[in-house]
């Protein structure tokens, strides 16, 4: 009886460790909390949805700050590593989202004088969420003395050339918000409301006009901001400066600063260089590796055979992955991906193809001229596209997707760190399982690893103010061999592209981190690629420092700064 006693109880402690362990696969002690609080945000920010409007800011204040509140209620050192993580993450963002308010507020303030129009018009949408009463001849009567004061205003803004680019770049998210209230406010009521139709759909016009030409008008400021100026390049960005650049590398727990990822950076060309020269060599160009690059780039297929030859490099890819045991590979994951060919448009800012759930395809299309057709397709041979075809589908972009929607999606900690240095990562680590198949495989790799260390050392340099945007191009021509087209293309994205300071170099950054903790765990003999791999898939998207101290059950503290020197 007694023995039968013990058994039952090594079966229900079994079976609790198993639970425990299941639950903490999909969930944590935050989880509760951050499913709430996205689904409020996401309520509120539907309801509030005017731009830079002071009764949107006023509420998130709120919806921050009291879920702030309710976090701190959670006894932190009684927490798993995993549930420690997102407490520290989930605060970070809310804290985060605060000070992004503060400065609206403040900015919002500066531009007052700007914006006297604004009141009135945000008093009229919040009246209409609640179906206020229509006062036609009067609402006409205001609209139209508005319509003149941004007449007046416009005149004044074509004088003054002081404005910065945050204030602009704030004016016109606020203009954005104007006209998208008007616009409820008229929805709403024209064609049902007999008064509003009467007095106001053609004074409704006049304002929405005005504010049109009000946007142009700012979006002109924009191109002259002090600060900003067109090199002969064509390309206008804003460099941040680098005590913005050390904030931002803060809250992404990378505890170096500007100039020694540039100095990381080289040291990392240097061996790009000399794996270069090899190559070059038994290429039989001796040391002109430009000369072996020329060669690579002319192995370009036809116009219309492209799709085919990503899905040979792709096929080799999978195959290869499979065979090394490096990872598990859900079949739904290898049956859903798709092809689409890339816009003309698209690849002014994208000359290379791109990746996820959907392989968008840049080649040339008939629409091209010749010179930018012979670009494209030399940007894109097959060789090249050997180190890129699994940094965008397995076990890069679309793998990270795939399994993003499928463990922990309540993390909302996407940080391109881990997206783009994760695909990197796979650069380098099938480099390291001699996946290039020759001499030419080589040099193709090898230009897509200097080309992420050249991404550090030209967005580094021109957010400190260093280089300009002409001087970007001129780096990624010469120094790494890309067509100018191209270059100019991965210039334009970086800064004008609506990618964040740090993105980047977050590709070559990001994939050394994953590169010295597969060193700590893998090298070591403590896990197989298999399990890191499929680990770190399972901990969806956050800063890889945090990824770190989960896989290797760090007691992280409460106040957590960036520690992890990775780079040796």
């Amino acid at each position: 009886m007694r023995k039968l006693l013990i058994l039952i109880l090594c079966l229900l402690s079994t079976a609790t460790v198993i639970s425990q362990t299941t639950l903490y696969q999909q969930s944590s002690e935050v989880n509760n909390l951050m499913v709430q609080y996205e689904a409020d945000r996401g309520s509120l920010t539907r309801f509030y949805f005017v731009e830079n409007s002071p009764y949107r800011r006023e509420r998130l204040v709120t919806l921050y700050s009291g879920y702030l509140k309710q976090l701190q209620q959670l006894n932190y050192e009684s927490l798993p590593t995993g549930s420690r993580v997102d407490y520290i993450l989930f605060k970070r963002n809310l804290d985060e989202q605060l000070r992004l308010l503060e400065v609206e507020k403040k900015e919002c303030d500066q531009l007052k004088i700007w914006f006297t129009i604004s009141p009135w018009i945000y008093t009229l949408e919040k009246g209409r969420t609640r179906a206020g009463a229509v006062e036609g001849q009067k609402w006409a009567y205001n609209m139209k003395a508005l319509t003149k004061d941004i007449g007046d205003l416009m005149k004044s803004l074509e004088k003054d050339s002081s404005i910065p680019i945050n204030l602009i770049r704030r004016a016109q998210g606020t203009v954005k918000g104007l006209q998208a209230a008007l616009k409820s406010v008229h929805d709403f009521y024209n064609g049902y409301d007999p008064e509003y139709t009467w007095w106001l759909p053609n004074t409704y016009k006049g304002l929405d006009s005005a504010l049109t030409a009000y946007a142009q008008l700012w979006q002109k400021r924009s191109k002259a901001a002090p600060g900003g100026k067109d090199d002969g390049s064509g390309i206008i960005g804003y460099p941040i400066g680098k005590e913005e650049i050390v904030r931002q590398l803060q809250l992404e727990f990378i505890p170096y600063t500007p100039e020694e990822l540039i100095d990381i950076a080289n040291k990392e060309f240097a061996w790009c260089d000399a794996e270069m020269l090899k190559a070059t060599e038994q290429m039989g160009f001796g040391k002109d590796w430009k000369a072996a690059l020329e060669k690579v780039k002319n192995t370009y297929v036809p116009p219309g055979k492209q799709p085919e030859a990503i899905m040979k490099l792709y096929n080799e890819s999978v195959d290869f992955l499979k065979k090394n045991n490096l990872l598990t590979i859900p079949p739904v994951a290898e049956e859903t991906w798709r092809m689409i060919m890339m816009t003309p448009e698209r690849q002014l800012v994208n000359p290379f193809f791109t990746g996820g759930e959907v392989l968008s395809v840049s080649y040339p299309t008939n629409t091209m001229d010749e010179g930018d057709k012979m670009m494209s397709m030399r940007g894109n041979n097959p060789h090249f596209s050997r180190a890129t075809v699994h940094h965008e589908l397995i076990a890069g972009h679309h793998l990270q997707g795939f399994m993003s929607n499928r463990y922990k999606m309540y993390r909302n900690f996407e940080t391109p760190f881990w997206i783009e240095g994760w695909a990197l990562y796979w650069e380098m680590l099938l480099w390291d399982k001699q996946f290039p198949q020759s001499p030419e495989d080589r040099v193709g790799m090898l230009f897509w690893r200097m080309h992420r260390c050249a991404r550090i050392i030209f967005s580094l340099n021109y957010h400190l103010g260093k280089w300009t945007p002409q001087q970007c191009i001129d780096f990624l021509v010469n120094r790494v061999g890309h067509e100018r087209a191209n270059a100019e293309g991965e210039v334009r994205r970086s800064f004008v592209g609506g990618y964040s300071p740090l993105y980047q170099l977050a590709y070559m950054i990001g994939g050394l981190q994953f590169y010295a903790m597969k060193k700590e765990l893998v090298d070591s003999g403590k896990m197989t690629f298999a399990q890191y791999h499929d680990a770190v898939l399972q901990e969806n998207a956050m800063p890889v420092s945090m990824v770190r101290a989960i896989l290797t059950n760090q007691n992280i503290p409460k106040d957590y700064k960036a520690e992890w020197k990775f780079y040796r």
